[in-house]
Parts: C-alpha cells; structure tokens; sequence
C-alpha cells in the first residue's frame, strides 16, 4: 500500500497540490487522470520521492518496493540489454554485484566466505536462481528476441528502449507500480501482452496514460486530480466519465430534489456494477458502488470541447486513386509502390510500425511532399483538409491574436463569429486574445481544429489528431470525426479512436501494403493473431 498525508505543492505561485490524501490499496489499479497541466507527472515524482513537495509526506511500509517506469532512453546506454531489466530490482542486482565481486577476489578469506553464504540467502530468497531466465522470458514476451538480450541499450532503436525500459519496471514483481504513459510507442502485440500482465498483477498500480481503451481495459479506480485535490473513484474509466458528466448534470439541476439526483446515479451505478473488468473484485466493488451516492462527486473544473465538421459539398463515388508511390527519406526507402484506391464512404487507418512513412504518405496526399514515383488524383468533387503532426509552421506568422490568426481561414471574417468556433475549442473570452506564438502543443491542436471546422471539406487527413490532448479533448475529437459525414484517412496509437472511427484498415509494410481490408481494428488484430 501506499498513501499520502497533506501532501502540498506550488510552483511559481500556482498551487498544484493542496493538502492531499490519498491511499492506493494492494490488488488495485488505479487510472491517474487530470486535465493537461493538472500535476499528473510531477505527482508520480512525489510518490516515487524524486521530488519533495511544500509540505506532507508519502507513506510507504519499509518492507515494501517502488518501481516506476522510467523515462529517460538514454540513460542505460552503456548496459546490456538483459542487466537492465534485472537492474529494476535494485536490492537484488546489488545482491548480484557484491557476489561477481567477492568470487573474483584472488585472495577470498573465511570472513569473504561468510558474506557470501549470507548473500547467496538473500539471492535465493529473492529468486536469484530465476531472474535471468524472468528477464529473458519478459523480454521476448515483448518482442525483444533472445540475440538481442547481450546487446548494449545503445545498439537498440527508440521503440526497443521503451520495451525493455518496461521490461525494467516491471520486473521482479515490485510492490506498487508507477506506470507514466506505458503504451506509448508499444506495437499492438506488446500492448496486448502489458495488459494481460496488468489483469493478473496482484500489487498496487498507478497508472498514466490517454489510451481510453486501456484505461477501461486494466483500471479498477480513477483517481482523479481536479482542483488540487485526487479524489478516488471505483470504476473504469468510462463508468468515471458517464458517472461524472450525469452528476454534473444533475448538479446543474437545482430544482430537483436532492432524493431524484441520489436515485438516477444510483440507478447507474447499478447498471455498471455488473461490469468488473477483475471478476476476483467483482464482489467487492459492487459494494462500494452500492455504497456510492451522487455527493460522493464534486463538481469538475474541467471543460469538454465541442469538435464538429460540416461538409460543404456531398462527394462522389471517386475520391482517390494512388499508384505505384515510392518514396525515399535520407536515402532511407520509405515508401515502396502503394497503390489504394478510396471510394465514398471509406474512413481509413493507416497502420504500420514505421510512424514516418505513414507521415510521409499523408505529406504526399497533402500536396506538401513529391513522390519520388508514382501518382495519385483526387476525385474531382473532392475538396481535403489535412491535420499534420508537425503543426510549427500554421504558428510561425506575425498575428497578434487567435482570432487573427483564425480569420485568415475563414470566409466569414466577423469577430463574433470567428470567437464562436475559437469558443468551441476552450478558447473564450481573453483566450481567444493570446498570441498564437506561445501556446501549448495541445492548445495549437485545438486551434487546428478550429481551422479545420471552418474548411466545410469533405475528406479529412489526420495525422495522429489526438497527440498532446487530454482525455476530455481526446473524447471530443473522436465524437467529431465518428460522426463526419466525409472521408478520412488517418493515423492514430488510439485503440478507442481506431475502433470506432476506421471502418478499412490499410497496414504499411517496408515492401508496399501488407494488409488492406474493410474490417474494424479489432477484427484486424484477431485476424493479425491468428496468422502469428
């Protein structure tokens, strides 16, 4: 277990933290989540003790081991791949070292012999025997296959470092578990494999991630900052959402009686209860459910954005044909003869463990990048709107203001108006007055959204739309491009937004397209398993 008492922090003047208290139970997994800037990093700090806070304490029981998922790749270049999983459990690679040390000794004395009697106690005691073999299993459960276990960190690419770098944390079988975005940059396989090893940890995880899939797929509890408060939840992340937008429905209402309010949550409450993603807890949650009533939610201080597109021409059958394109980046092929066609209807995701040439492909859609050879044309009632991934140059202009900034994509170039879409993406009143120099990566997303909104175009590309957004906006954006009436061809790391959005999948392989169906993505990971 671990827990805090009056924890409080401030930066810069800005209280992150007040006076928080909180436990995490063993056999639970909890989804910590917040609005973009709400601490949930710097809190992950505290717990781990890399940062002290104003004031308060977390409280660990001393017997108990703390492994978090760390975040810096480089800093274990010099290491084998296999000693760095087993460095995760630090008393037991010390244990490891101290012994290599003493049986290298030329000169071994009876007072050597008796130390190393003691630690080959303690190395047993903490599955010594075992470790290497652990390791190397968890490894290639990962896709680290077994001729890489010797190699240094330093050989190994930035998606093999994320790997094995939770291989490391999760080794060993720590205690409590501190997970920051754990998915990013993992293949569906890995993923797949994290949250089964999730399903059955038996300790306490924290767990950080936008991944709404995987948040429903392995959380028990939310643990929700907001306010400067965390405030624990039971429940997935979806019964937390549902549960939180009816109260604050509800709240909204004051002239129902408090008894009404109490019994609709309840009746929801109910509804979910059959629903434990942990059958093991099932009996135990439906109780705290039972016991839940709507004060048990405060109001939240987060705001949703409202993401819609309205085509301004219907299409025809004919939206793209792409033949034969091939592309080479750095003298590296990228893209080697993809030919697709699109027809009406088709809302495609594009797939492939190389994120560039998915990029490079859309670039070349776009009209912002030439093939090396080959060519594509768009249907001639087609009109396409591309959101890239690299958005730096739609903000290195000289406008003073948002709302310039938006006008010059706007036909309509009243101020009300233009404040109306800025409105939708959170940006009212003096927000929509603030340079477009200096805003967040998830503030210039909301705004490409916003000029998007203003195109009417009936085919969207979309480079990974839900990167540096918070969970509200990440929803947003999906509800919007679900009920898109146009084409989309896109690229996402979202389950949720995958599944729910793409009805084709088109998978990019280093020799051309490796896979192009009509089938939802979980359809094309169940056919992907099985053909392994």
């Amino acid at each position: 277990m671990i827990s805090t008492s009056n924890i409080s922090l401030s930066f810069g003047g800005r209280k992150l933290f007040d006076e928080v208290n909180v436990k995490f139970t063993p056999g639970n997994c909890y989804g910590l989540i917040g609005a973009n800037g709400a601490g949930k990093s710097t809190f992950f700090k505290i717990l781990s003790k890399e940062i002290e806070p104003n004031t308060g304490e977390v409280i660990i029981p001393g017997n108990m081991r703390l492994s978090a998922l760390k975040q810096d790749h480089y800093a274990y270049d010099q290491y084998p791949v296999i000693t760095t999983v087993l460095m995760g459990n630090d008393k037991l690679y010390k244990i490891m070292q101290e012994k290599d040390a003493l049986y290298a000794k030329p000169d071994f004395s009876e007072e050597d012999g008796l130390r190393a009697s003691d630690l080959e106690t303690q190395f047993a005691e903490l599955n010594g025997w075992e470790a290497e073999s652990d390791a190397g299993k968890m490894l290639a459960d990962l896709g680290i296959p077994e001729e890489s276990h010797q190699k240094l960190m330093s050989e190994m690419t930035g998606g093999e470092k994320v790997k094995v770098l939770l291989a490391q944390a999760l080794f060993g079988k720590p205690d409590i578990l501190l997970l920051d975005e754990p998915t990013n940059h993992l293949d569906i396989y890995a993923i797949k494999w994290l949250e089964e090893f999730l399903l059955n940890f038996e300790n306490t995880v924290i767990v950080i991630s936008h991944d709404r899939y995987f948040l429903n797929k392995v959380c028990t509890h939310m643990a929700d900052i907001d306010y400067s408060k965390i405030t624990t939840f039971t429940g997935n992340y979806d019964f937390w959402r549902q549960a939180s937008e009816l109260n604050q429905r509800l709240l909204a209402d004051q002239n129902k009686k408090s008894a009404d309010k109490a019994e609709e949550l309840k009746s929801f409450i109910a509804r979910f209860s059959a629903n434990a993603s942990k059958s093991r807890q099932a009996s135990s949650r439906q109780k705290q459910l039972e016991k839940l009533t709507f004060t048990d939610m405060p109001a939240s201080s987060r705001r949703q954005p409202f993401v819609g597109f309205d085509i301004k021409r219907e299409i025809g059958n004919d939206v793209l044909t792409v033949e034969n394109i091939s592309k080479t980046v750095n003298g590296e092929p990228i893209l080697k003869n993809i030919s697709f066609s699109v027809r009406k209807g088709d809302k495609i995701a594009l797939l492939g463990r190389n994120d560039l040439a998915k990029t490079v492909l859309l670039d070349i859609l776009a009209g912002e990048v030439s093939a090396d050879s080959g060519k594509y044309a768009w249907g001639i009632t087609t009109s396409m709107n591309y959101f890239p991934t690299d958005n730096s140059k739609y903000f290195s202009g000289d406008e003073n203001t948002l709302v310039e900034w938006l006008r010059q994509y706007s036909h309509d170039k009243d101020e009300s108006f233009l404040r109306g879409f800025l409105g939708k993406m959170l940006f009212s009143g003096n927000d929509a007055m603030k340079k477009p120099t200096v805003l967040s990566g998830g503030e210039r997303v909301r705004c490409m959204f916003s000029k998007m909104m203003l195109s009417g175009a009936n085919v969207l590309l979309l480079d990974g739309p839900t990167a540096h957004l918070d969970l509200e906006s990440i929803s947003a954006v999906n509800e919007g491009v679900k009920r898109f009436k146009g084409n989309v061809i896109f690229t996402s790391h979202d389950h949720e937004f995958i599944q729910t959005v793409a009805n084709r999948i088109i998978e990019i392989g280093e020799n051309g397209i490796v896979y192009d169906n009509h089938v939802t993505y979980e359809e094309y990971i169940e056919q992907k398993r099985v053909r392994h």
